[in-house]
């Protein structure tokens, strides 16, 4: 079986992945204690992350430890920084990243996002998967999960699921062409 790049994510029903100036607040509408929406068995199924340094600077700025610290982690900036453990500041073509990274025997590989890492590996075609979970809540503005200028894609629908929360899971593989 060979690795697959999945964008694991959420989203505002009107597509915002954050409001104006990155607020996350709006994600803790579906928070219910017990609950993680299959996060904890899903993580369990990658051995590499791909995150955006914004990504990656807001999770550290909320006060958490870095989740994906035991994991082959690439943080994708413009500025070289020194690795951290298994986190490597990675400056170089995301596509010969993930080349590199399917080449080599392992687990499927995470997009923890943010949009412009998305965006990127879905204008390459390189997102295998896509499990995105909608949170009922529009917020009207802010970071847009996808931006245009993209190449349109087919997806096919693995499955859909619901929560008594209001939350919607969607899970779509790439069609094949």
């Amino acid at each position: 079986m060979s690795r697959k790049v999945i964008l694991y994510i959420a989203c505002s029903v009107d597509g915002y992945i954050a409001g104006p100036g990155d607020d996350l607040g709006f994600l803790s509408a579906v928070e219910k204690e017990g609950e993680d929406y299959g996060y904890a068995a899903f993580v369990q199924t990658v051995d590499a992350v791909i995150v955006g340094r914004k990504t990656y600077d807001k999770v550290l700025s909320m006060g958490y430890a870095f989740p994906h610290a035991d994991k082959e982690c690439y943080i994708i900036t413009r500025t070289p920084r020194p690795d951290m453990g298994s986190v490597r500041f990675y400056t170089g073509s995301l596509k010969a990243l993930v080349e590199q990274l399917k080449s080599k025997p392992g687990k499927n590989i995470y997009c923890d996002g943010g949009a412009e890492v998305a965006n990127e590996l879905m204008k390459a075609g390189l997102i295998d998967e896509l499990i995105v979970s909608i949170i009922p809540t529009l917020l009207g503005d802010g970071t847009r999960l996808f931006s245009d200028g993209r190449p349109e894609q087919a997806l096919e629908l693995v499955s859909a699921q619901t929560f008594d929360t209001g939350l919607a899971q969607l899970h779509y593989r790439r069609a094949a062409m």
